[in-house]
């Protein structure tokens, strides 16, 4: 049986193409700050290493998760956002909210994207305890900001890729 991979985050760096005219807007949740701030470092880094331009990074703060497609619209919309990374950390608790939100919040990250022909990419936590989001926000099972930043440049190169068809 194969060992089981611990860092999730890895990536090549032959994966991360460089972006200097990308807009990437980044919608945040407040909810679990200490989560989704590590996964706001982790996708800065990736974008840094992609050379998108600071001025390109557009970083706007929601309430929760539940916020966060609506938050990816306006960017895309008012900022003309080339890709929009959503972070945010949903924990699960003793009731059934948490499935209503993480369904809604899935849905509508995707109903999004589609919609606008963006990528918009699904870097929302939904775990069982605090301590697995702090391991998959910078622990020991990598980061879902590095993980969704990477999805989010692979995606704008690969349109640039295939507008030239």
């Amino acid at each position: 049986m194969p060992a089981k991979k611990t860092d999730l985050s890895e990536h090549s760096q032959a994966f991360v193409p460089a972006l200097k005219k990308a807009r990437i807007g980044i919608a945040v949740s407040e909810w679990n700050k200490e989560v989704t701030g590590s996964m706001l470092k982790g996708a800065l880094d990736v974008l840094k290493k992609a050379s998108v331009k600071k001025t390109n990074i557009i970083i706007e703060w929601v309430p929760g998760s539940y916020e966060l497609p609506l938050a990816a619209q306006w960017l895309i919309r008012y900022c003309k956002a080339d890709a929009v990374i959503c972070l945010g950390s949903v924990i699960q608790g003793e009731t059934r909210h948490f499935e209503f939100i993480c369904q809604a919040v899935a849905n509508n990250i995707t109903q999004v994207g589609t919609n606008h022909n963006t990528p918009v990419i699904f870097g929302v936590l939904t775990t069982d305890t605090m301590q697995q989001a702090i391991e998959r926000s910078g622990g020991n099972h990598g980061n879902k900001g590095t993980e969704a930043a990477v999805a989010a440049v692979q995606m704008i190169a690969l349109k640039d890729k295939l507008k030239d068809f």
